[in-house]
């Protein structure tokens, strides 16, 4: 099985801090306030500024776009009984998606929209007890992926913090 979560980034991350304790419905509050701490630490950024890896706005469309695909996957479950679920090449999907041509204002856009959603899905995803098997993770449930997912938003500012300068 593929290490994952606390056991690939430390317990704090190592690099963002996030504490894997965090209650399931306080990673739903923390993925809330992404749009809005995203958008203070993006303040007079272009979206095109870029560290070795990804863009800050390419930053932006991804942890949009992962938190899109928990929501579908822990919907695929919850409405349809389908709980195997595949992993993805997150450059694929740039890739595929044209990541380097959404410009930082479509992509907070998309942020703002998939927070919503996926907010509203986990929250029904942790009240049915949701259980996904995961082809590379192995079992994930529902409080798993929202720490997950949360983890993932806070590290994905941080990278961004530490793209344009400074730390969130």
């Amino acid at each position: 099985m593929e290490a994952w979560g606390a056991a690939l980034y430390g317990d704090p991350c190592r690099g963002c801090g996030f504490d894997w304790s965090l209650a399931p419905f306080s990673a739903i509050e923390t993925i809330e306030g992404l749009p809005q701490r995203l958008s203070s630490v993006i303040q007079g950024a272009t979206g095109e500024e870029r560290g070795d890896g990804w863009s800050v706005a390419e930053y932006v469309s991804h942890v949009a776009d992962n938190l899109r695909q928990w929501a579908e996957r822990v919907n695929a479950a919850r409405l349809d009984g389908q709980t195997r679920v595949a992993g993805y090449d997150p450059d694929e999907l740039a890739a595929a998606r044209g990541y380097r041509t959404i410009p930082l204002h479509a992509a907070q856009w998309s942020l703002t929209l998939s927070v919503s959603a996926w907010a509203c899905t986990l929250r029904a995803g942790l009240n049915k007890a949701i259980v996904l098997q995961h082809a590379t993770r192995g079992i994930q449930r529902a409080e798993d992926i929202a720490r997950n997912n949360a983890h993932d938003g806070i590290h994905h500012v941080w990278d961004i913090g530490c793209i344009l300068g400074g730390q969130p």
